[in-house]
Protein backbone atom coordinates (compact mmCIF):
# COMPACT_ATOMS: atom_id res chain seq x y z
CA UNK A 1 0.00 0.00 0.00
CA UNK A 2 1.09 3.76 -1.02
CA UNK A 3 1.91 5.63 2.19
CA UNK A 4 -0.72 8.58 2.67
CA UNK A 5 1.45 11.60 1.61
CA UNK A 6 1.30 15.19 3.37
CA UNK A 7 -2.42 17.14 2.99
CA UNK A 8 -1.98 19.81 0.43
CA UNK A 9 -2.41 23.16 1.23
CA UNK A 10 -4.86 25.38 0.80
CA UNK A 11 -5.17 27.87 -2.05
CA UNK A 12 -5.35 31.40 0.70
CA UNK A 13 -2.63 29.62 2.26
CA UNK A 14 0.16 28.65 -0.57
CA UNK A 15 -0.78 32.68 -1.68
CA UNK A 16 -0.45 33.64 1.62
CA UNK A 17 3.45 32.23 2.39
CA UNK A 18 4.61 32.28 -0.89
CA UNK A 19 3.79 36.13 -1.14
CA UNK A 20 5.25 36.69 2.80
CA UNK A 21 8.22 34.64 1.92
CA UNK A 22 8.77 36.73 -1.17
CA UNK A 23 8.70 39.89 1.25
CA UNK A 24 10.74 38.77 3.23
CA UNK A 25 13.40 37.72 0.89
CA UNK A 26 13.37 41.10 -0.88
CA UNK A 27 13.37 42.93 2.50
CA UNK A 28 16.13 40.71 3.44
CA UNK A 29 18.59 41.22 -0.13
CA UNK A 30 17.67 45.04 -0.03
CA UNK A 31 18.68 45.52 3.78
CA UNK A 32 21.88 43.31 2.98
CA UNK A 33 22.64 45.63 -0.05
CA UNK A 34 21.97 48.71 1.55
CA UNK A 35 24.14 47.60 4.44
CA UNK A 36 26.75 47.22 1.77
CA UNK A 37 26.50 50.80 0.37
CA UNK A 38 26.33 52.06 3.94
CA UNK A 39 29.34 50.28 4.79
CA UNK A 40 31.34 51.51 1.65
CA UNK A 41 30.23 55.42 1.80
CA UNK A 42 31.13 55.37 5.17
CA UNK A 43 34.55 53.89 4.48
CA UNK A 44 34.88 56.31 1.57
CA UNK A 45 33.91 59.27 3.56
CA UNK A 46 36.89 58.01 6.79
CA UNK A 47 39.09 57.62 3.85
CA UNK A 48 38.09 61.31 2.43
CA UNK A 49 39.21 62.21 6.14
CA UNK A 50 42.71 60.34 6.19
CA UNK A 51 43.22 61.79 2.62
CA UNK A 52 43.51 64.96 3.56
CA UNK A 53 45.67 64.42 6.15
CA UNK A 54 47.56 62.31 4.14
CA UNK A 55 47.89 65.13 0.94
CA UNK A 56 48.83 67.56 3.75
CA UNK A 57 51.95 65.11 4.94
CA UNK A 58 52.89 64.82 0.97
CA UNK A 59 52.81 68.24 0.25
CA UNK A 60 55.19 68.83 2.94
CA UNK A 61 57.41 66.44 2.22
CA UNK A 62 57.85 67.19 -1.10
CA UNK A 63 58.55 70.56 -0.84
CA UNK A 64 62.47 70.92 -0.49
CA UNK A 65 64.07 72.34 2.54
CA UNK A 66 61.34 71.80 4.72
CA UNK A 67 61.52 69.94 7.41
CA UNK A 68 58.65 70.73 9.86
CA UNK A 69 56.68 67.89 9.30
CA UNK A 70 58.60 66.12 12.25
CA UNK A 71 56.19 68.31 14.81
CA UNK A 72 52.68 66.28 14.51
CA UNK A 73 50.74 69.36 16.19
CA UNK A 74 50.94 70.95 12.67
CA UNK A 75 48.55 68.37 11.20
CA UNK A 76 45.76 70.14 13.31
CA UNK A 77 44.57 67.58 15.04
CA UNK A 78 45.22 67.21 18.54
CA UNK A 79 45.26 63.23 18.53
CA UNK A 80 48.31 62.92 16.28
CA UNK A 81 50.25 64.07 19.72
CA UNK A 82 48.38 61.59 22.08
CA UNK A 83 50.14 58.28 22.84
CA UNK A 84 48.62 55.15 21.71
CA UNK A 85 45.75 57.36 20.24
CA UNK A 86 44.71 55.73 17.61
CA UNK A 87 45.71 58.16 15.31
CA UNK A 88 48.83 57.92 13.38
CA UNK A 89 51.05 58.88 10.46
CA UNK A 90 54.57 57.97 9.11
CA UNK A 91 56.82 59.08 6.68
CA UNK A 92 59.62 55.83 5.69
CA UNK A 93 62.02 56.50 3.54
CA UNK A 94 62.99 54.02 0.84
CA UNK A 95 65.96 55.21 0.04
CA UNK A 96 67.82 55.81 2.98
CA UNK A 97 68.35 54.00 6.56
CA UNK A 98 64.69 52.70 8.17
CA UNK A 99 66.64 55.21 11.08
CA UNK A 100 65.38 57.74 9.38
CA UNK A 101 61.56 57.22 9.82
CA UNK A 102 59.34 60.05 10.85
CA UNK A 103 55.71 59.47 12.50
CA UNK A 104 53.49 61.28 14.59
CA UNK A 105 54.03 60.87 18.68
CA UNK A 106 51.29 58.67 18.93
CA UNK A 107 53.08 56.13 17.53
CA UNK A 108 55.25 55.99 20.80
CA UNK A 109 58.16 54.49 19.06
CA UNK A 110 56.13 52.21 17.10
CA UNK A 111 55.61 51.52 13.56
CA UNK A 112 52.84 51.22 11.18
CA UNK A 113 52.75 48.32 9.12
CA UNK A 114 52.88 48.20 5.15
CA UNK A 115 50.13 47.50 3.64
CA UNK A 116 52.37 46.88 0.22
CA UNK A 117 53.65 43.62 2.49
CA UNK A 118 50.15 42.67 2.92
CA UNK A 119 49.75 42.39 -0.92
CA UNK A 120 47.09 45.29 -0.94
CA UNK A 121 46.69 46.60 -4.65
CA UNK A 122 48.07 49.90 -5.38
CA UNK A 123 44.97 51.96 -6.69
CA UNK A 124 44.62 55.27 -9.04
CA UNK A 125 47.09 57.93 -7.80
CA UNK A 126 49.28 55.46 -6.58
CA UNK A 127 46.71 55.29 -3.51
CA UNK A 128 46.73 52.01 -1.32
CA UNK A 129 43.69 51.51 1.44
CA UNK A 130 43.23 48.84 3.73
CA UNK A 131 43.54 47.30 7.21
CA UNK A 132 45.71 46.15 9.94
CA UNK A 133 46.45 45.69 13.18
CA UNK A 134 47.97 48.79 14.87
CA UNK A 135 50.74 49.29 17.52
CA UNK A 136 48.29 48.14 20.18
CA UNK A 137 46.27 45.63 18.23
CA UNK A 138 43.45 47.36 17.41
CA UNK A 139 42.45 47.34 13.75
CA UNK A 140 43.01 50.56 11.83
CA UNK A 141 42.04 51.89 8.57
CA UNK A 142 45.21 52.69 6.87
CA UNK A 143 46.44 54.91 3.30
CA UNK A 144 49.44 55.26 1.68
CA UNK A 145 51.03 56.62 -0.78
CA UNK A 146 54.69 56.13 -2.48
CA UNK A 147 56.72 59.65 -3.37
CA UNK A 148 59.15 60.91 -5.20
CA UNK A 149 61.63 64.02 -4.35
CA UNK A 150 63.97 65.31 -6.54
CA UNK A 151 66.63 65.73 -3.86
CA UNK A 152 65.44 63.03 -0.97
CA UNK A 153 64.32 60.31 -3.15
CA UNK A 154 61.09 58.16 -2.95
CA UNK A 155 58.97 57.93 0.60
CA UNK A 156 56.40 56.34 1.79
CA UNK A 157 53.70 58.24 3.68
CA UNK A 158 50.99 56.47 5.93
CA UNK A 159 48.02 58.26 7.74
CA UNK A 160 45.98 55.76 9.86
CA UNK A 161 43.16 55.45 12.07
CA UNK A 162 41.60 53.46 14.48
CA UNK A 163 37.62 51.91 13.28
CA UNK A 164 35.80 51.84 16.39
CA UNK A 165 33.48 54.85 15.56
CA UNK A 166 33.52 53.29 12.36
CA UNK A 167 32.38 50.14 13.18
CA UNK A 168 29.79 52.01 15.66
CA UNK A 169 28.43 53.66 13.24
CA UNK A 170 27.64 51.45 10.68
CA UNK A 171 26.45 49.18 13.41
CA UNK A 172 23.88 51.57 14.52
CA UNK A 173 22.64 52.08 10.89
CA UNK A 174 22.39 48.29 10.73
CA UNK A 175 20.78 47.70 13.81
CA UNK A 176 18.17 51.16 12.96
CA UNK A 177 17.89 49.23 9.07
CA UNK A 178 16.81 45.93 11.12
CA UNK A 179 14.54 47.25 13.03
CA UNK A 180 13.05 49.79 10.41
CA UNK A 181 12.84 46.64 8.00
CA UNK A 182 11.37 44.42 10.58
CA UNK A 183 8.48 46.43 11.48
CA UNK A 184 8.16 46.74 7.11
CA UNK A 185 8.08 43.05 7.06
CA UNK A 186 5.32 42.73 9.80
CA UNK A 187 3.39 45.34 8.02
CA UNK A 188 3.70 43.43 4.50
CA UNK A 189 2.54 39.97 5.68
CA UNK A 190 -0.34 41.47 7.57
CA UNK A 191 -1.28 43.39 4.32
CA UNK A 192 -0.68 40.18 2.71
CA UNK A 193 -3.22 38.29 4.99
CA UNK A 194 -5.73 40.83 4.11
CA UNK A 195 -5.11 40.97 0.44
CA UNK A 196 -5.65 37.09 0.35
CA UNK A 197 -8.82 36.91 2.65
CA UNK A 198 -10.35 40.25 0.77
CA UNK A 199 -9.15 38.45 -2.65
CA UNK A 200 -10.17 34.93 -2.16
CA UNK A 201 -13.78 36.24 -0.28
CA UNK A 202 -15.24 35.46 -3.57
CA UNK A 203 -14.26 31.94 -3.62
CA UNK A 204 -15.40 30.91 0.09
CA UNK A 205 -19.00 32.49 -1.23
CA UNK A 206 -19.09 30.26 -4.10
CA UNK A 207 -17.80 27.52 -1.54
CA UNK A 208 -20.93 28.17 0.56
CA UNK A 209 -23.72 28.18 -2.23
CA UNK A 210 -22.67 24.87 -3.69
CA UNK A 211 -21.75 23.89 0.00
CA UNK A 212 -25.82 25.26 0.36
CA UNK A 213 -26.82 22.88 -2.67
CA UNK A 214 -25.52 19.72 -1.40
CA UNK A 215 -27.14 20.12 2.02
CA UNK A 216 -30.16 20.23 -0.17
CA UNK A 217 -30.91 24.23 0.74
CA UNK A 218 -30.96 25.89 -2.97
CA UNK A 219 -31.06 24.36 -6.15
CA UNK A 220 -28.46 27.01 -8.14
CA UNK A 221 -25.64 29.34 -7.47
CA UNK A 222 -27.06 32.86 -7.04
CA UNK A 223 -25.08 36.15 -7.06
CA UNK A 224 -22.89 38.13 -8.64
CA UNK A 225 -19.13 36.86 -8.56
CA UNK A 226 -16.08 39.12 -10.03
CA UNK A 227 -15.42 37.83 -13.72
CA UNK A 228 -12.70 35.44 -13.05
CA UNK A 229 -15.14 33.37 -11.03
CA UNK A 230 -18.64 34.50 -13.00
CA UNK A 231 -17.75 31.49 -16.12
CA UNK A 232 -17.14 28.99 -13.36
CA UNK A 233 -20.54 29.86 -11.21
CA UNK A 234 -22.26 29.47 -14.66
CA UNK A 235 -20.69 25.88 -15.47
CA UNK A 236 -21.68 25.29 -11.81
CA UNK A 237 -25.06 25.61 -12.72
CA UNK A 238 -25.08 24.13 -16.21
CA UNK A 239 -23.90 20.75 -14.44
CA UNK A 240 -26.15 20.70 -11.55
CA UNK A 241 -29.74 21.40 -14.41
CA UNK A 242 -28.09 18.74 -16.43
CA UNK A 243 -27.61 16.32 -13.68
CA UNK A 244 -31.14 16.84 -12.40
CA UNK A 245 -32.30 16.83 -16.52
CA UNK A 246 -30.84 13.12 -16.66
CA UNK A 247 -31.62 12.01 -13.38
CA UNK A 248 -35.41 12.91 -14.32
CA UNK A 249 -34.97 11.21 -17.92
CA UNK A 250 -33.42 8.08 -16.34
CA UNK A 251 -36.65 7.65 -14.45
CA UNK A 252 -38.90 7.96 -16.38
CA UNK A 253 -37.00 5.00 -18.54
CA UNK A 254 -36.94 3.19 -15.68
CA UNK A 255 -41.17 3.64 -15.26
CA UNK A 256 -41.35 2.89 -19.48
CA UNK A 257 -39.19 -0.06 -18.96
CA UNK A 258 -40.96 -1.15 -15.88
CA UNK A 259 -44.48 -0.92 -17.58
CA UNK A 260 -43.04 -2.45 -20.80
CA UNK A 261 -41.91 -5.68 -18.98
CA UNK A 262 -44.78 -5.94 -16.59
CA UNK A 263 -47.64 -6.17 -18.83
CA UNK A 264 -46.30 -9.08 -20.89
CA UNK A 265 -45.12 -10.77 -17.88
CA UNK A 266 -48.98 -10.36 -16.38
CA UNK A 267 -50.14 -11.91 -19.45
CA UNK A 268 -47.66 -14.65 -19.28
CA UNK A 269 -48.86 -15.37 -15.67
CA UNK A 270 -52.70 -14.82 -16.85
CA UNK A 271 -52.51 -17.59 -19.97
CA UNK A 272 -50.63 -20.27 -17.62
CA UNK A 273 -52.94 -19.72 -14.84
CA UNK A 274 -55.94 -21.71 -16.49
CA UNK A 275 -54.01 -24.63 -17.15
CA UNK A 276 -53.38 -27.12 -14.04
CA UNK A 277 -50.14 -28.73 -16.09
CA UNK A 278 -46.38 -28.97 -14.45
CA UNK A 279 -45.94 -27.17 -18.02
CA UNK A 280 -47.84 -24.39 -16.95
CA UNK A 281 -47.02 -24.40 -12.93
CA UNK A 282 -43.38 -23.81 -14.18
CA UNK A 283 -44.69 -20.84 -15.98
CA UNK A 284 -45.83 -18.97 -13.33
CA UNK A 285 -43.59 -20.29 -11.13
CA UNK A 286 -41.03 -18.14 -13.66
CA UNK A 287 -42.92 -15.24 -14.41
CA UNK A 288 -43.11 -14.72 -10.78
CA UNK A 289 -39.37 -15.22 -10.81
CA UNK A 290 -39.01 -12.65 -13.48
CA UNK A 291 -41.28 -10.40 -12.04
CA UNK A 292 -39.63 -10.17 -8.86
CA UNK A 293 -35.97 -9.63 -10.59
CA UNK A 294 -37.60 -6.73 -12.75
CA UNK A 295 -38.91 -4.89 -9.40
CA UNK A 296 -35.77 -5.47 -7.39
CA UNK A 297 -33.45 -4.20 -10.86
CA UNK A 298 -35.93 -1.49 -10.92
CA UNK A 299 -35.35 -0.25 -7.74
CA UNK A 300 -31.92 -0.03 -7.96
CA UNK A 301 -32.21 1.95 -10.72
CA UNK A 302 -34.39 4.43 -9.24
CA UNK A 303 -32.36 4.80 -5.99
CA UNK A 304 -28.83 4.89 -8.00
CA UNK A 305 -30.47 7.39 -9.97
CA UNK A 306 -31.79 9.04 -6.64
CA UNK A 307 -28.64 8.92 -4.99
CA UNK A 308 -26.68 10.90 -7.82
CA UNK A 309 -29.26 13.69 -7.88
CA UNK A 310 -26.88 16.88 -6.47
CA UNK A 311 -28.67 18.60 -3.57
CA UNK A 312 -31.10 15.46 -2.05
CA UNK A 313 -31.13 15.66 1.33
CA UNK A 314 -33.51 13.99 4.02
CA UNK A 315 -33.55 14.52 7.79
CA UNK A 316 -33.14 11.56 10.02
CA UNK A 317 -35.02 12.68 13.16
CA UNK A 318 -38.35 13.20 12.23
CA UNK A 319 -38.11 9.93 9.41
CA UNK A 320 -37.52 7.49 12.50
CA UNK A 321 -40.16 9.13 14.53
CA UNK A 322 -42.85 8.21 12.40
CA UNK A 323 -41.52 5.18 11.90
CA UNK A 324 -41.31 4.24 15.21
CA UNK A 325 -44.91 5.48 15.72
CA UNK A 326 -46.06 3.58 13.09
CA UNK A 327 -45.02 0.10 14.13
CA UNK A 328 -45.93 0.84 17.49
CA UNK A 329 -49.17 0.80 16.32
CA UNK A 330 -48.99 -2.17 14.20
CA UNK A 331 -47.10 -4.07 17.41
CA UNK A 332 -49.62 -2.81 20.12
CA UNK A 333 -50.96 -6.49 20.38
CA UNK A 334 -47.73 -7.57 21.70
CA UNK A 335 -47.19 -4.39 24.02
CA UNK A 336 -43.59 -3.78 21.92
CA UNK A 337 -41.28 -1.06 23.20
CA UNK A 338 -39.58 1.34 20.75
CA UNK A 339 -36.58 3.37 22.84
CA UNK A 340 -35.37 5.60 19.96
CA UNK A 341 -32.27 7.73 21.32
CA UNK A 342 -31.35 10.61 18.30
CA UNK A 343 -28.60 12.64 18.52
CA UNK A 344 -28.98 16.06 16.80
CA UNK A 345 -30.63 17.03 13.90
CA UNK A 346 -28.87 15.46 11.23
CA UNK A 347 -29.39 15.14 7.45
CA UNK A 348 -29.21 12.03 5.06
CA UNK A 349 -27.57 12.94 1.96
CA UNK A 350 -30.30 10.99 -0.20
CA UNK A 351 -34.01 10.36 -0.87
CA UNK A 352 -36.78 10.10 1.92
CA UNK A 353 -38.28 7.28 0.35
CA UNK A 354 -35.26 5.15 0.36
CA UNK A 355 -34.34 6.33 3.81
CA UNK A 356 -37.58 5.29 5.00
CA UNK A 357 -37.57 1.87 3.08
CA UNK A 358 -34.18 0.80 4.87
CA UNK A 359 -35.40 1.92 8.09
CA UNK A 360 -38.74 0.17 7.95
CA UNK A 361 -37.63 -3.07 6.96
CA UNK A 362 -35.00 -2.52 10.24
CA UNK A 363 -37.39 -2.13 12.01
CA UNK A 364 -39.76 -4.51 10.60
CA UNK A 365 -37.60 -7.03 10.80
CA UNK A 366 -36.93 -6.22 14.58
CA UNK A 367 -40.72 -6.19 15.47
CA UNK A 368 -41.14 -9.77 14.35
CA UNK A 369 -38.58 -11.24 16.22
CA UNK A 370 -37.86 -8.74 19.62
CA UNK A 371 -39.42 -10.37 22.74
CA UNK A 372 -40.32 -6.66 24.37
CA UNK A 373 -37.88 -3.95 23.65
CA UNK A 374 -36.69 -2.23 20.09
CA UNK A 375 -33.76 0.44 20.93
CA UNK A 376 -32.83 2.68 18.13
CA UNK A 377 -29.68 4.79 18.56
CA UNK A 378 -28.73 7.38 15.94
CA UNK A 379 -25.08 9.17 16.10
CA UNK A 380 -23.00 11.12 13.33
CA UNK A 381 -19.01 10.04 12.95
CA UNK A 382 -17.15 13.52 12.11
CA UNK A 383 -15.46 13.81 9.07
CA UNK A 384 -12.04 13.72 11.37
CA UNK A 385 -12.59 10.03 11.64
CA UNK A 386 -14.41 8.98 7.92
CA UNK A 387 -11.38 11.13 6.15
CA UNK A 388 -13.38 14.02 5.29
CA UNK A 389 -17.25 12.90 4.93
CA UNK A 390 -19.45 12.55 8.06
CA UNK A 391 -21.58 9.83 8.35
CA UNK A 392 -25.07 8.49 10.15
CA UNK A 393 -24.18 5.71 12.39
CA UNK A 394 -28.04 3.78 12.98
CA UNK A 395 -28.27 0.76 15.11
CA UNK A 396 -30.80 -1.10 15.90
CA UNK A 397 -31.40 -3.90 18.44
CA UNK A 398 -33.73 -6.18 19.29
CA UNK A 399 -34.03 -8.71 22.56
CA UNK A 400 -35.18 -11.63 20.18
CA UNK A 401 -33.43 -14.74 19.87
CA UNK A 402 -30.86 -13.49 17.29
CA UNK A 403 -28.78 -15.35 14.76
CA UNK A 404 -25.88 -17.59 14.50
CA UNK A 405 -23.05 -16.31 12.81
CA UNK A 406 -22.87 -17.96 9.73
CA UNK A 407 -26.41 -17.43 9.17
CA UNK A 408 -26.79 -13.36 9.27
CA UNK A 409 -24.80 -13.63 6.23
CA UNK A 410 -27.46 -15.79 4.85
CA UNK A 411 -30.00 -13.25 5.54
CA UNK A 412 -28.77 -10.40 3.69
CA UNK A 413 -29.44 -12.72 0.56
CA UNK A 414 -31.85 -11.83 -1.63
CA UNK A 415 -35.06 -13.97 -1.29
CA UNK A 416 -33.99 -16.21 1.85
CA UNK A 417 -35.95 -17.10 4.40
CA UNK A 418 -34.70 -18.62 7.92
CA UNK A 419 -37.36 -18.86 9.34
CA UNK A 420 -41.09 -19.67 6.86
CA UNK A 421 -43.41 -19.09 10.11
CA UNK A 422 -42.64 -15.63 10.15
CA UNK A 423 -44.64 -13.59 6.99
CA UNK A 424 -42.37 -11.73 4.69
CA UNK A 425 -40.82 -12.75 1.34
CA UNK A 426 -37.35 -12.25 2.32
CA UNK A 427 -36.28 -9.25 0.68
CA UNK A 428 -36.11 -6.64 3.59
CA UNK A 429 -32.81 -7.13 4.59
CA UNK A 430 -31.38 -7.29 0.97
CA UNK A 431 -32.87 -4.28 -0.15
CA UNK A 432 -31.35 -2.29 2.99
CA UNK A 433 -27.70 -3.88 1.67
CA UNK A 434 -28.55 -2.93 -2.01
CA UNK A 435 -29.51 0.49 -0.92
CA UNK A 436 -26.52 1.15 1.59
CA UNK A 437 -24.21 0.12 -0.78
CA UNK A 438 -25.94 2.37 -3.90
CA UNK A 439 -25.44 5.27 -1.62
CA UNK A 440 -21.69 4.31 -0.52
CA UNK A 441 -22.70 3.37 3.01
CA UNK A 442 -22.36 -0.16 4.84
CA UNK A 443 -25.12 -2.45 6.18
CA UNK A 444 -24.47 -5.27 8.98
CA UNK A 445 -25.78 -7.01 11.23
CA UNK A 446 -23.96 -8.96 14.58
CA UNK A 447 -25.06 -9.87 18.46
CA UNK A 448 -26.86 -7.42 20.37
CA UNK A 449 -26.11 -6.52 23.46
CA UNK A 450 -30.08 -6.86 24.30
CA UNK A 451 -29.59 -10.54 23.38
CA UNK A 452 -31.26 -10.66 20.01
CA UNK A 453 -29.63 -8.95 16.87
CA UNK A 454 -28.18 -5.62 15.94
CA UNK A 455 -28.71 -4.21 12.37
CA UNK A 456 -26.37 -1.53 11.75
CA UNK A 457 -26.51 1.53 9.15
CA UNK A 458 -23.93 3.27 8.12
CA UNK A 459 -24.54 6.68 5.62
CA UNK A 460 -23.63 9.47 4.26
CA UNK A 461 -24.49 12.69 6.21
CA UNK A 462 -25.15 15.77 4.36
Amino acid sequence: MKARGAAPRSLATRLFVSAALWSVATLLVAGLVLSAIYRRAAEQSFDERLGVYLRAIVADVATPGDDTRTEPGQLGDPQFELSLSGWYWQITPLDQPLSKIKGSRSLFASRLPRLEDAGVPAQIGGYRRGYADGPDGRLLRIIERVIETDEEGRFLVQVAAVTEQLEADIHRFEWSLALTFLLLALALVVSTLLQVRFGLRPLRRLQGEVAAIRRGEGDRIDGAFPPDLAPLASELNLLISSNREIVERARTQVGNLAHALKTPLSVIANEAGDERSSLAEKIREQAQVMRDQVNHYLDRARAAARSNVVGSTTEVTPVIDALVRTFEKIYRDRALVFDAQLEGAPRFRGEKQDLEEMLGNLLDNAGKWAASTIRVRLTVDPAAETGGQDFLHITIDDDGPGLAEDQREQAMKRGRRLDETKPGSGLGLSIVADLAAVYAGQFSLNASPEGGLRATLRLPAA
